[in-house]
């Protein structure tokens, strides 16, 4: 290894020593206080099980809908604990995991798909202006950026694809000046500037938003209250709590990563672990150095990318790369923590921005995703119709569970709509198979995407095998 390699190395892990293995965006005195968990027998229209943004999101809803509907929300721990306080903060319009991933997917819908996306995105805003919900939002747009000489081809291609299929308005492609302007690395070569597609936003501060608007609207939210089993009758359905039960008419499952109450849903997903590092807020010669007025999101177009952006108080969150697959698919607060990824997004951080060097780190935290092989949301009904579900969003959920609210209440109510007459929505992703197949799988298209990244973006045998059976893994 070079000297200056080193030396970067050094000083990268010493810009970690005060990180706390913590969600910044969790860490905050304001938080809201849980509510009380359930004791005893409860009652309701419509029973949300799951207090993350899927959750949130359908009950919230189903009472614009029906403010006479009764409805009642669960969460296992916290609301906004998981996915939905650990995330990036990138609300995109895409549901289906970008524009790529829902045209070779669904080509022929696609530009409904992303119409009713669009949309989505625009109802967020309103709604975040509507309850007054302090989250920082900002519709500041997104870079996908090139870092290596073929990812420029590739964008550029890309943007010819979507001009042809007439789905480029917005999007700008830009050269390797045009991008170093907008935010200055060193290793910028080009970017496809989307300026209005996606919005930054602070993740937790959404959820505990969304959560008072909720229980402003007459919602009943109950925390530490996992749902544990689920029958039905000819009457409704029961479900049982560790202290009591609930008796409803209608469920709405939006417990993603985490095991389904409907178990034939159980193998769709696979939990993928993700982890991301804050810094200290940037000084203003700092900032100036960077650039980056326009505040993007920003991701680069490895296969293994990073994906960063600015907070509210100009702190810079780095994150991605690793997507680490726990034997077994178990989801466990162990599997939060891990140096080894940190030590590796610190000295990435610091390629990417040698002008920062002596920046620290003062969060460093990792958390699930609930990843299906067709990386976008698939959705579902049980019990006769009377349950519904969401789940599969694979990272890209802080938008696309808008969307999925709607898709389970449109369900439940058991009439089409635009959005259940989408082959999306009315079909599955392919499931993934037992163990040890599926690591043996997950670890064989980790290993060959990295050597893709390596070699000019050349992908092997297994991987076109995998593209042609619809078959995906990605954080």
């Amino acid at each position: 290894m070079a000297a200056g390699a080193m030396n970067r190395k050094a000083a990268s892990l010493k810009s970690l020593a005060d990180a706390k293995p913590v969600s910044y965006w969790l860490d905050d005195p304001g938080r809201p206080e849980p509510r009380p968990a359930l004791t005893g027998d409860e009652r309701c229209d419509l029973l949300v099980v799951g207090g993350g943004y899927s959750g949130l999101w359908t009950a919230l809803i189903a009472k614009e809908r029906d403010p006479a509907r009764d409805v009642v929300l669960v969460e296992g721990k916290e609301i906004g604990w998981a996915a939905s306080g650990r995330n990036g903060g990138f609300c995109a319009a895409s549901l289906t995991h970008g524009t790529a991933n829902g045209l070779a997917r669904w080509p022929k819908e696609i530009k409904k798909l992303e119409e009713l996306g669009a949309a989505n995105l625009d109802a967020i805003e309103a709604a975040v202006a509507r309850y007054s919900i302090d989250c920082d939002f900002e519709r500041s747009g997104e870079l996908d950026v090139a870092t290596q000489p073929h990812q420029v081809s590739e964008l550029r291609e890309f943007y010819e694809e979507l001009e042809a299929a007439g789905l480029a308005d917005g999007l700008e492609l830009l050269d390797g000046e045009a991008t170093r302007e907008q935010v200055g690395s060193p290793t910028f070569l080009g970017a496809l500037y989307d300026r209005r597609g996606v919005a930054m936003l602070h993740p937790a501060k959404l959820a505990w938003g969304l959560k008072q608007a909720c229980l402003d609207l007459g919602v009943r939210i109950y925390e530490h209250t996992p749902a544990t089993a689920l029958a039905s009758n000819s009457t409704g359905l029961a479900v049982r709590t560790p202290y009591g039960r609930i008796f409803a008419q209608y469920a709405a499952l939006g417990t993603n990563v985490f095991p389904s109450l409907v178990k034939r849903v159980r193998s769709y997903t696979v939990p993928v672990y993700d982890y991301a590092l804050m810094t200290e807020p940037l000084s203003a010669a700092q900032l100036e150095s960077v650039g980056w007025k326009n505040r993007q999101g920003l991701g680069d177009s490895a296969n293994q990318f990073h994906y960063f952006r600015l907070s509210a108080d100009n702190r810079i969150l780095w994150g991605g790369y690793d997507a680490i697959y726990p034997y077994g698919g178990r989801v466990r607060a162990e599997h939060d923590d891990r140096p080894e990824t940190y030590a590796k997004l610190a000295d990435h951080f610091f390629t990417c921005f040698p002008q920062l060097e002596g920046l620290r780190f003062t969060h460093a935290w990792g958390g699930a995703i609930d990843t299906c092989s067709r990386f976008s949301a698939f959705f579902g009904t049980a019990h006769a119709g009377r349950v519904a579900y969401a789940a599969g969003y694979t990272g890209l959920g802080v938008g696309a569970t808008r969307f999925g609210a709607d898709v389970m209440l449109d369900l439940l109510s058991g009439e089409r709509t635009e959005r259940t007459e989408l082959e999306m929505v009315r079909s599955k992703p392919l499931p993934f198979p037992p163990e040890p197949f599926a690591s043996i799988g997950i670890g064989l298209t980790k290993w060959s995407l990295a050597r893709a990244d390596a070699n000019g973006g050349r992908r092997n045998l297994w991987l076109k095998a995998m593209d042609a059976a619809g078959l995906g893994f990605d954080s």
